[in-house]
């Protein structure tokens, strides 16, 4: 497409765009009387305008049926995660026997290092990027510590090469195949949450799988930004949350996938709670786990409704829309973001993220040089909501379920605004 730097062009791609009436369907923060120009939903997805009924309906529920919620709900309690497998099964590339919601991701990735994490004197290290979210570094640290190694022997971290910001596929590979003998997992953030870099999942997965090694990752800022093909790429085990492009609300549930050849598998190891028991026994309140048959083998204790409601509301609102359309309009809009900031002049940054669009998602890093805490406030007087990230990089995203070119340029005409009286 050939894009054109001005508000008439960004009017009328909004009037092309089919997804076009999901942003009715969200509540934006106020700025001066008016919308913000929300580009944040890399961090904390808007509230979609459904939930509160939703909210609402299971309140009724809670106070006309009580206990008896559980099966006689308008959406019984008993099978609540269920309400928001189902939908994830396209977005995740999964089977619904592959996928549960449960707890919250951090926690979710300590069930399944345990699951998956099992390592031996000969092969003990986990691979995973430099500068990966802190909390998966720290899940990681305490893993290796709690199995019994150091994690300065136990953990390799693949950097980007010096003078780089980005880490090569290849170098990832050379790795995995050099530490083959040693390694037992292979944890990636599917996208880094810094740079935007989207990861070569396949082929991370089929290296690791070579080499002796499970493959696991972490997909906060993929589910619901890129679609992804967990079973076919045969990834052994992938976490994410739910409140950045899934829109779940702040600490909203989070999602696991168990490829089904690991999740069929009652005999695979993992820590037994109620609610993965299987259904038929759960109520016979015996000694004895036995775990179901599929990814809620791995829940623990009884579906959470009010964390988990947000979540379903706004997963409505992505089977109407589809996945894929949703991604064809985010590489438009994020395609045309990139080409605005190439337009500017008398601001000191560069754009941190693959440029190539198969290589991220909706989200452009913008690391500056110099004066970048100070612009990221100029920007938050002007009423766009972007977020900071330490050492130099704010973070843009253009949400495709709610964002419009418009507000594409909009953000354009500010910041230019701002280095014109830099």
């Amino acid at each position: 497409m050939e894009y054109v730097a001005s508000l008439a062009f960004a009017k009328e791609q909004d009037q092309k765009d089919p997804l076009r009436k999901f942003r009715e369907q969200f509540l934006f923060p106020q700025r001066k009387g008016k919308d913000a120009i929300y580009l944040c939903g890399n961090s904390l997805g808007l509230q979609p305008r459904n939930v509160k009924a939703a909210i609402e309906q299971e309140l009724a529920d809670w106070q006309q049926c009580a206990v008896e919620g559980y099966w006689g709900a308008k959406h019984p309690w008993l099978y609540y995660q269920q309400y928001c497998s189902k939908p994830l099964t396209s977005i995740m590339g999964a089977s619904q026997q592959e996928l549960t919601v449960m707890n919250t991701l951090t926690v979710n990735l300590h069930f399944m290092m345990l699951s998956f994490y099992k390592p031996t004197k000969q092969r003990f290290k986990v691979l995973m990027e430099a500068g990966a979210f802190p909390s998966d570094q720290y899940a990681v640290e305490t893993q290796v510590k709690f199995h019994g190694f150091d994690p300065e022997s136990a953990i390799i971290e693949v950097a980007p090469r010096p003078g780089e910001q980005l880490i090569r596929t290849e170098d990832i590979l050379e790795i995995i195949n050099r530490e083959s003998d040693s390694l037992a997992l292979v944890l990636f953030g599917g996208i880094n949450y810094y740079t935007g870099q989207f990861f070569d999942i396949p082929a991370i997965t089929d290296a690791a799988h070579k080499a002796g090694a499970y493959a696991g990752f972490d997909l906060a800022h993929v589910a619901g930004n890129i679609p992804v093909q967990l079973h076919d790429w045969d990834v052994d085990f992938a976490v994410w949350c739910s409140y950045k492009y899934l829109n779940g609300g702040p600490g909203a549930v989070g999602g696991a996938f168990v490829h089904e050849k690991h999740a069929g598998n009652r005999g695979f190891p993992r820590l037994g709670g109620w609610w993965g028991n299987e259904e038929r026994i759960r109520f016979k309140m015996e000694k004895g786990f036995v775990p179901k048959d599929n990814a809620e083998g791995w829940q623990q204790s009884t579906a959470q409704v009010f964390n988990m409601v947000s979540l379903k509301a706004s997963l409505e609102l992505f089977e109407e829309a589809g996945i894929k359309a949703l991604r064809e309009k985010s590489i438009g809009m994020t395609n045309y973001l990139e080409f605005l900031l190439q337009q500017l002049k008398g601001i000191n940054f560069e754009i941190i993220t693959p440029n190539n669009c198969n290589e991220r998602g909706a989200q452009l890093s913008l690391l500056f040089k110099d004066k970048g805490k100070e612009i990221h406030q100029q920007m938050t007087d002007a009423g766009i909501i972007v977020d900071w990230r330490e050492p130099g990089v704010i973070r843009v995203s253009p949400v495709p379920m709610y964002n419009s070119y418009q507000d594409v340029f909009h953000f354009y005409e500010i910041i230019a605004n701002i280095a014109s009286n830099a």
